[in-house]
């Protein structure tokens, strides 16, 4: 079959996670116990960032491949289509973090309070980037000139089925598809790191990271394959993508077992970098996840690397059905929950002071946050570790995303027939197993 139906119990099933995403977030803004309801604006924005990163990078996977003149992944690339078509609702989940922060109705970021910049002299010196215009038109411009690359990319591959009857017709369409592919690459590397800072790491407005906008992208990567290598087997077995075999499955391992990889050595990098140096504006970062975060902090490497690792390191396991779904959901959750632990701390720490602040007990300078950081915060779910409401709202969240990967699939036809290197995705084989068309082994087993 290669026309996607999005069936009537699929849409219903999708819907009552969505729903059931949307009460855990209403319950968290009205059951939150934390000062300026916190725990409901973090776990939006996490959500936010999280699945508006995975569509950016799936862009950015599609760029790559298409310069790189790869030809394997061709008969799976509208699943990644439909990925990176999500930085459209992207772009409209953002807007009430942007509102909010014009309107005071959040106190996620601590460089938003202008207290903060006339007596904190380490924001100050930031505050030419970190100010609500630069996050408010920055996230909207950039967000959006990702998301028209994603649309001018979709628009082409669907004129090469339309249009592409002939050699040089499909290589038209391919050539514009790689012209904006070069295109995209420097600006979203570029653009993303901007976002990742303002986002996620001004979070923390004190701290910073050179490496930080590597580590963030890796764990958006890992992610997004993660999606994929779900979302393939499910359509598999539902009868869509029969070209795809364990030969595609195994490349996808592949880039999963080595971005993890990856992901973990700028993890190490990062905090070995900033441990040995010992300069105090740095190591509060860690200080503060070691102190009272303990438990995610190192469940965060177990999840993210030695698991995956240990799953992933026989060739066999890449290609089998069950490890891969194991390792898949594995990181898909650890990531998320990697970047619940970039965004919590700095978040509670920041709205803990703000009311301290107005309520009067705050001092006149900038050196709260620093002393803050090295308190024992009470256990809190929601913060300390995800309670069942940030669970229901990943699960809505995931739920959505889903739902319009689904609508977007069901607009084209799975494989582009006219695509110039489908015949080399049909034809995909992984030293050392034969190439039989179907794959050399069962992956089912």
């Amino acid at each position: 079959m290669n026309q996607f139906t999005f069936e009537a119990k699929q849409k219903t099933f999708l819907l009552g996670f969505m729903i059931l995403g949307l009460l855990c977030l209403v319950v968290s803004y009205f059951a939150d116990s934390e000062p300026m309801h916190v725990r409901f604006w973090t776990n939006y924005l996490h959500n936010t960032v999280f699945f508006t990163g995975i569509a950016g990078i799936s862009m950015f996977i599609l760029a790559a491949f298409t310069t790189a003149w790869a030809g394997w992944h061709t008969g799976m690339k509208r699943v990644w289509e439909a990925f990176s078509l999500f930085l459209i609702p992207a772009l409209i989940l953002f807007l009430p973090i942007i509102i909010g922060l014009w309107g005071h109705w959040h106190h996620l970021y601590h460089w938003a309070d202008p207290h903060a910049v006339e007596t904190d002299a380490i924001i100050k010196g930031k505050s030419s980037f970190l100010n609500k215009y630069w996050f408010s038109f920055g996230t909207l411009i950039i967000v959006g000139g990702w998301a028209y690359f994603a649309h001018k990319n979709r628009g082409f591959s669907l004129a090469e089925d339309e249009n592409g009857q002939g050699i040089s017709d499909n290589f038209w369409h391919h050539r514009k598809m790689r012209i904006y592919a070069a295109i995209f690459l420097p600006i979203f590397g570029f653009t993303s790191a901007a976002m990742i800072w303002q986002w996620v790491m001004s979070v923390d407005a004190h701290w910073y990271s050179t490496l930080f906008a590597w580590y963030s992208a890796a764990s958006w990567f890992i992610a997004a394959m993660a999606i994929t290598i779900l979302m393939m087997m499910y359509l598999k077995g539902r009868g869509y993508f029969e070209h795809i075999t364990e030969n595609h499955l195994h490349d996808l391992g592949k880039y999963l077992f080595a971005i993890s990889i990856f992901w973990t050595y700028m993890w190490f990098s990062q905090y070995m970098l900033i441990w040995y140096a010992n300069i105090g504006e740095e190591t509060i970062y860690f200080r503060q996840r070691l102190d009272n975060y303990r438990p995610l902090f190192f469940a965060n490497l177990i999840i993210n690397f030695v698991l995956p690792f240990f799953i992933l390191l026989r060739n066999d396991n890449k290609r089998k059905y069950g490890p891969m779904a194991i390792a898949a959901i594995l990181t898909l959750f650890g990531h998320w929950l990697d970047f619940f632990l970039m965004i919590k701390p700095g978040a509670r720490l920041t709205a803990i002071e703000a009311a301290a602040e107005h309520a009067g007990h705050a001092g006149e300078h900038g050196g709260e946050a620093a002393e803050a950081s090295h308190q024992f915060l009470n256990f809190a779910f929601g913060f300390t570790t995800p309670g069942l409401l940030e669970l229901g709202i990943f699960l809505g969240f995931l739920a959505g995303f889903v739902y319009f990967v689904f609508k977007q699939l069901e607009k084209a036809a799975l494989v582009p027939q006219n695509d110039p290197y489908l015949d080399e995705a049909m034809h995909h084989s992984v030293w050392p197993y034969p190439e039989d068309g179907h794959g050399a082994h069962d992956a089912h087993h």
